[in-house]
This record gives C-alpha cells, sequence and structure tokens, in this order.
C-alpha cells in the first residue's frame, strides 16, 4: 500500500514553543483550536503552543481566537508571515489545494482536514505538487487515532482474530449538518463514510478494490434536492477477497453512532462497543448499553482529536513519521469517489 515517498521532517533543535497557524474556525476549526491552545507538556511532553487564526469571517477568528487565548490575523497570507512551525487547515473543502500548496511553498508543515481536494481528479495535481517539493502534509483523519481502531490494529497484527471473513462498519449522525454544507460536500459517501474507508485500509493494510452502494432519502427533502442522500451502504471487497458493509446514515436519533465489527476465523471485535454505545438491546432483562450516548463526532473522537493534533506537533519536532501522508487520504477518496458512482448507476465499481 503507497503511503507516498514523505517521511518527517529534518531533525533539528527543538523550539522552546511550537507556534502554529490555523486557517478557518468553523465547526472542525473551533474544535482544533480548542485543541491546539490547551496542547503542552502534558502530553508526551510537548512544548506549549502558540497559536494564531485566520478565517475569511474576521469577527468569527477574533471571537475563538479570544475564546482559547489565541492571538488572530485577517488572512492566511497574515499566518505564513508570523513566523510559524504550522500550519493547519480546517477551511471549507474547496480551499484545501490553495491553502495547502502556500503551506508547501512557505515550506511549513502541512495539516489539513480531509479530503485534499473535492474528488480524486482534484486531488492528484495537488498531491504531485507535494510530492515534488518534498512538503510534509498530515491528513486528518481522526479515526487512527481512536483508542479502541488502535487496540484493534493491534490485534489484527498480532493475528489474534485469526483469518478475517467480513466486517460490518458504521457511522451514523444524530442528525445532518447544514444543507448549505451538504451541498458542496460532495456526498454522503465522500464527507462521512470515506472515514471508514480510510480506517479498513489502514488497519488491515489492504486495498479495496471494487464497491456497490445504495442509498435513499427519507429525511429533509432539501437533502436530496442538493444531489445528495440521508442514508447510504456500500458493500466492499478487498483485495485478499474480504468482504463487508460500510454504512452511514444522516438521522440517527439514539446519538452518533461510529462502530467497526471486524469477524475472522478465531474471533470477533467490535470496535465501540461500550456503555456509551447509540443503540438499545430488545432482549429482556438486558440493560446493557445503559450511558450517554455521545450526540456528535466531537464527543465521538473528543481524545482522538487531541492525539491527532499532539502527533501533528510531534511530526513538526521530527519526533515522528507521517500518520496519514495525502495519498493515503487520496485512496481512501478514490474509494469514496467509486461509490459515488456505483449509487448514480446502480452498478458495481472496479477500482484498478
Amino acid at each position: 500500500m503507497d503511503s507516498g515517498p514523505e517521511t518527517r521532517p529534518d531533525t533539528r533543535p527543538e523550539p522552546d514553543v511550537v507556534r502554529l497557524g490555523l486557517a478557518g474556525v468553523g465547526r472542525i476549526g473551533a474544535l482544533h483550536a480548542r485543541n491546539l491552545a490547551a496542547l503542552g507538556p502534558g502530553d508526551g511532553n510537548l512544548p506549549p503552543v502558540q497559536l494564531v487564526i485566520a478565517d475569511a469571517a474576521a469577527e468569527r477568528a477574533h471571537t475563538v481566537a479570544h475564546r482559547v487565548g489565541a492571538a488572530s490575523v485577517p488572512s492566511v497570507e497574515a499566518l505564513l508571515d508570523e513566523g510559524i512551525d504550522g500550519l493547519v487547515i480546517a477551511a471549507g473543502t474547496p480551499s484545501h489545494p490553495d491553502l495547502v500548496r502556500m503551506g508547501v511553498d512557505a515550506e511549513v508543515a502541512v495539516f489539513c482536514e480531509k479530503p485534499l481536494a473535492g474528488d480524486t481528479a482534484a486531488s492528484l495535481p495537488v498531491l504531485e505538487y507535494v510530492n515534488a517539493r518534498g512538503g510534509v502534509v498530515q491528513m486528518g483523519h481522526q479515526r487512527r487515532f481512536d483508542a479502541g481502531y488502535l487496540a484493534a490494529k493491534r490485534l489484527l497484527q498480532a493475528g489474534g482474530l485469526g483469518w478475517v471473513h467480513s466486517f460490518r462498519a458504521v457511522t451514523a449522525d444524530m442528525e445532518p449538518p447544514p444543507v448549505g454544507f451538504l451541498a458542496s460536500s460532495g456526498g454522503l459517501f465522500r464527507d462521512c463514510s470515506v472515514h471508514d474507508f480510510d480506517i479498513l485500509r489502514w488497519l488491515t493494510g489492504r486495498e479495496i478494490v471494487q464497491v456497490y452502494a445504495v442509498g435513499s432519502n427519507k429525511g429533509d427533502p432539501e437533502i436530496g434536492r442538493v444531489g445528495d442522500i440521508d442514508t447510504g451502504l456500500a458493500v466492499v471487497t478487498l483485495d485478499d477477497g474480504t468482504v463487508g458493509t460500510v454504512s452511514a446514515a444522516r438521522y440517527n436519533g439514539s446519538g452518533h453512532d461510529v462502530r467497526l465489527e471486524i469477524a475472522g476465523s478465531r474471533s470477533t471485535l467490535l470496535v465501540g462497543l461500550d456503555d456509551t454505545m447509540a443503540v438499545r438491546s430488545a432482549e429482556p432483562g438486558v440493560d446493557f448499553p445503559s450511558g450517554r450516548p455521545p450526540q456528535s463526532f466531537a464527543d465521538r473522537f473528543e481524545a482522538a482529536y487531541r492525539a491527532e493534533m499532539a502527533a501533528f506537533v510531534e511530526l513538526i519536532l521530527g519526533r515522528r513519521d507521517n500518520p496519514c501522508t495525502p495519498a493515503d487520504s487520496v485512496a481512501a477518496s478514490r474509494v469514496a469517489d467509486a461509490a459515488q458512482e456505483s449509487l448514480l448507476t446502480g452498478l458495481p465499481v472496479k477500482l484498478g
């Protein structure tokens, strides 16, 4: 599985303070702002982080900056003029290609929320640009830092499940994001299931070679009018013949539900099985799970998002290799594109 030539920045003396610029403080950007501002010695003995924020909406940047004790500037160009060590991109997807190029040209490490661009065709020139210039770009797939997925990877690598014959992945939001976001998100498989496609590649070390997708709309008709669905299911096949399903939903009243069941010849493992799981049992006398389910992706992956930002600082400092390269993200996006194509054509789509 090719993750590109990128490794880590050149080794250099560690600074007393790491200066980071954050571009975009919408829903995910505000979450990153809180986590970045809180990073420090307690997170793997990291140096303190000094944060500077920019957003197209200057008042929003100022408000978030004030809330987390950061500074704000009027533009990304001004961020780069601040002498930052790393640029975190959490602006809208259409801006990702230009912002990544700006960070690479400024010779700073870049963190970019997925995806690299709106689809694979638009991502490839950016990937080539990064590689040609030796850029360091970490992509945002936070599940790689979640304790359950990390434990599953260790068990898989140790052969604890035997040979894997199937899997079932679930990602379900409690309620849909604004229709305005969905109009430019690329569709349910690209903005939601892409996380499942990425984690399957990462966990198994295999490539997804075929996708067959179906979907429906039973909620807000505006979602359909902007070309999206609110429920989707993809049957996927890995290059070793393992089969599985990846389902996604925008209306899950029980809470935010993210799970992955991996079934092997020796044992079956379920990531996301705890007392906060967003399901109810129909069996008499069973009161599990009884905890409060997460209400959003930020609740479900709170610790993972913080660990992801800590990993980016470690990457800047030269302490680790890149945990998620642009090539990894593009590979997951290719599968999401194939799922979207299958949804539109009604036919299975093979990936080269």
